[in-house]
Formats: C-alpha cells, structure tokens, sequence
C-alpha cells in the first residue's frame, strides 16, 4: 500500500510540474489574481492536471468592471468606427483560423470533446467573428413619421458594460457567441468561462491585442461562481449580464441583477424532445435520434434527450437505435476515430452516474447505464438508453446532461404534442415526418425556441438562438444577437424657428 500511494504521489507531481500557468487578462495585460490564488485544470480524459489558473474574487472583478468602464467612457474605443469594430473581428477570425489546430487540440484535453467535433467548433468560432464583423456596419436607426414640424430620431448605441458568463460545454464557441457581438455593437466586456475549461478562452485573449482592440474593451477573469461570478453580476457598473448555464444559477443571476436593474439574457437548460412519427424514415431517424442526443458527449443544452416514438415503429425504433448505440466508440478524444470522449469533470461523471441508476429504477434499460469496462481512466459513461419511459419520470422531466436517453412512446399527433410540451423547459424540439403538412402543424404547436424538421442539432449564426419558458429568454446570433447588446434613443429635433408659444 505504502509503495502504491508514492506512485501515486508521484505521478501527481509530474503532472503538476508539467502544467502550464496561465494568467487573466484584464486591460490588456496578463495578470495574476491579487489574492495569488490558483487552481488546477484538469484533462477529463487522463484525470491529470494540464493547467494552473488564477482564481478570481472581487478584487478582481472590480479590477477588469474598472478597465472595462474607462474603456466605454474614454480613449481610443468610444471614438472607433463601425468599420474599424468589423475589421477587428474579422482579423480575430482570421487568427482562430491560423491557429485552428493548437485551439481544437487544446480544446479536447480540456473539455474532452472528440478533436472531430473540436474542429468543427473552432471553425464555428471563427465564422461567429467574421458574421458579426461584417454586422457591426449593418446597425440601423430610423427617421420616425411625427405630426410636427420637427426631425425624430432612433438611434442605436452600445448597451454599456456587458458580464458574461459561459458554459464548460463548447468553450470557445461560447466565447465567441458573446463576445463577437458585444464588441460589434460597441460595448465592453468582462468574460467569465467555466472553471472546468478556460484554456482556448485565455488562448484567445493573446490574440485580442493583435486584432487592435484597445485595452479594457474585452477582458477575460477565471474563478468560481462564487467568488468571481456573483460579484460581476452584481457589480453596479456592469450594464448587462449575459449567462449560458443551469437553470438554477440563471434564477440566481435574475435575483442578483434585480437590485440593479441590469438587462440580463438567459440562455438555460433543456429536455428536448425529438419526435418520430411512424412515416419517418426510419434510417434518418435512427441516426437522428442518435446524433440528437450523443453528441459532445450529451452535453448539449438542446440534446434530444425525450425521445417520442410513434407506436406502430416504437419496438423496432428501440431495438435499432440500442443496437447502433453499442456501436459508438468511444475513446481518447484526441484520437479521430472517437464518436464519444469522457465527460468534462468528476463532479459531471458523478452526476450522471447517479441519473443512470435512478433510470434502472423508473423504466427498462436497453444500452449503457455505467462506466465503460474497458476505461480504467477518464470520466467517461456508456450511451445510454432507457425505453418504457413516462413523462412524469425524473429521468424525463430532469436535464441530465449526458449521453443518457430516454424512450417515450406516443398514440398520435395530439398526444406527441402533449407529452412534448409537458415539461418545464422549452429550448428545442425537432420533428420527424414525410408529410409535411403534419410536421408544421407539430411545429406550430410546440412552445420551443428553436425547432428542427427532420434534422437534429444544426446550428447557424444567421438563425436566433434561445428557448420558451425555463430554458431562459433573449436571443444570441443572427441580427437578433447584437439587438441584445444595443440601447435605442430617441433625438427630436425642434425645425420650427417660432417659439413654442406655452405662455
């Protein structure tokens, strides 16, 4: 026992030796945290710590809202051009292009996403910047009819100091999805990535001075909800919050931000549900049903994890997509033959962990439902699917956030649409059909923000993202992205040289 705990002990040496010290970047330097607090980063695939960063607190919050606040009043940034916002955005593009490989490689020891997916999303990174670049000269006012002799104007203006908060799921597409309209529209920004991954953020901000953005426009803290989260959402010089996450600390960030008024968008939690009428076609809905609720892992606010199923197909659907199921390999994530890598934390693995067996206790398992026998290492999970499930079922009504799927079958059209609905949460939804006239009569009825026929999981910039009910409210991308951002003023202008003639 004594010689294996000194392995062990060594090993976690060599692991901390090899770790790269990153630091925060506020007004545009690199710094520590002034407490000199850190914490480690560690590779879900391997269970070894990668990275030291600094751990943020209010000392520093107030640090980067203070940068953020001279840049919006002063200097160089409140005098930039529309043009020049859009040039710096398409140059931080091209850059992410330039270092594509280093991010996605970076991305998958930090998060644990396969590199193919890493890939796809740090091109979808840059495509954020380059869509909102050329948007930073597309915001518009408008000249109002009014029954005077006078000019009436709306103006569009920079919100002011934007906190924003993201996921550890898509870390620096996330980033991007903030930041690139934020900094479009005008204003300034303090990030906050998750704890868990930080890595491609912090990567990203070496690049920002490059692009020419003045210091304290964009700055990037690392820390905990607590210590560094809760003091940007309730820092009254911050403007705006903007948060991707839980539903329960999005309903933390309202209460906070209330005190002072702050506009806050909410992109929260989901438990999707992916529909499958009996004239699918059943091999696309197969693979559908699959992608919608495995990919990355199953960390995906929109997954397709309520899987409603047609009766005249449901036994078939279920034996088909279990069969397929055991196929998916899963893997290191830098290896590209991986479909499924290791969930992004301990603390994640745990939990999910637990959903599998409150499943085994609440419905009829078909794939999964534990750790892989042949992973001695990493926080990974098998795809799992439960079938026989109802909808009053925790597995049903709870976001997991993992590759665990649960099988609900349904009559007919009015009751796939009322076991859809039923839920407290209303992100996504995605219908499947050959007639046409079914599907959009499905479409109409269901109360999600975004809903896929015939598809799951395509995201564009161009097309608004956000959800109904509990799954938040607010927009992100497309035109409707930096509407988020942006406050309206009316100007009147008096052409009549008489007086007003009130006395």
């Amino acid at each position: 026992m004594a010689s294996k705990a000194k392995a062990i002990a060594a090993k976690s040496a060599k692991s901390k030796a090899a770790a790269r010290k990153y630091k925060m970047y506020i007004n545009g330097e690199f710094v520590e945290a002034r407490s000199g607090k850190v914490f480690p980063v560690i590779n879900p695939s391997t269970e070894e710590v990668i990275a030291e960063v600094p751990e943020a607190d209010e000392n520093d919050v107030n640090r980067a809202v203070a940068a953020a606040k001279a840049a919006f009043n002063s200097g160089a940034w409140p005098q930039t051009t529309a043009q020049d916002r859009g040039r710096i955005l398409f140059r931080l593009a091209e850059r992410i292009r330039k270092e594509a490989a280093h991010l996605a490689d970076l991305e998958c020891r930090n998060s644990g996403k396969p590199i193919v997916e890493a890939e796809y999303d740090i091109a979808d990174a840059a495509t954020c910047f380059e869509y909102y670049g050329g948007m930073a000269t597309k915001v518009l006012g408008h000249v109002n009819p009014v029954p005077d002799n006078a000019l009436s104007l709306s103006l569009r203006e920079p919100i002011g100091i934007a906190a924003q908060i993201i996921p550890w799921n898509y870390p620096l597409l996330m980033a991007a999805w903030k930041l690139a309209p934020a900094i479009a529209a005008g204003c300034t920004c303090i990030l906050k990535p998750a704890e868990q991954t930080p890595l491609t953020a912090l990567e990203f901000a070496g690049y920002l001075t490059e692009a020419g953005l003045p210091p304290g426009v964009a700055n990037i803290i690392t820390g905990f909800g607590e210590g560094a989260g809760a003091p940007l959402v309730k820092h009254p010089d911050v403007n705006k919050v903007a948060f991707t996450g839980s539903g329960a600390v999005g309903k933390a960030i309202v209460k906070m931000a209330a005190d002072t008024l702050k506009r806050v968008t909410l992109e929260l939690g989901g438990k999707s549900p992916n529909i499958f009428f009996a004239d699918a076609d059943f091999e696309a809905a197969i693979d559908g049903a699959l992608f919608g609720v495995f990919i990355n892992q199953g960390e995906v606010c929109s997954a397709g994890s309520r899987i409603l199923v047609e009766k005249p197909i449901y036994s078939k659907f279920v034996d088909a997509m279990s069969a397929k199921a055991k196929k998916i390999r899963l893997g290191p994530p830098l290896e590209r033959e991986t479909k499924m890598g290791p969930l992004v934390s301990k603390e994640q693995f745990d939990r999910v962990s637990a959903y599998q067996e409150i499943g085994k206790k609440e419905a009829k398992l078909a794939a999964g439902g534990g750790r892989p026998s042949s992973m001695k290492h990493g926080y990974y999970v098998e795809p799992t699917i439960f079938y026989d499930v109802d909808n009053s079922a925790r597995i049903a009504r709870e976001e997991i956030f993992g590759p665990v799927a649960t099988v609900i079958p349904f009559t007919n059209e009015a009751d796939a649409i009322k076991i859809a609905n039923d839920t407290p949460y209303g992100l996504a939804a995605a219908v499947w059909s050959r007639d046409i006239f079914k599907a959009f009569r499905v479409v109409k009825a269901l109360r999600a923000g975004i809903v896929w026929v015939n598809h799951m999981q395509p995201t564009y910039v161009e097309a608004p993202w956000g959800g109904y009910k509990q799954s938040g409210f607010g927009r992100e991308l497309g035109p409707w992205g930096i509407e988020e951002y942006l406050e309206t003023k009316q100007v009147h202008i008096n052409l009549n040289e008489q007086p007003i003639g009130w006395y």
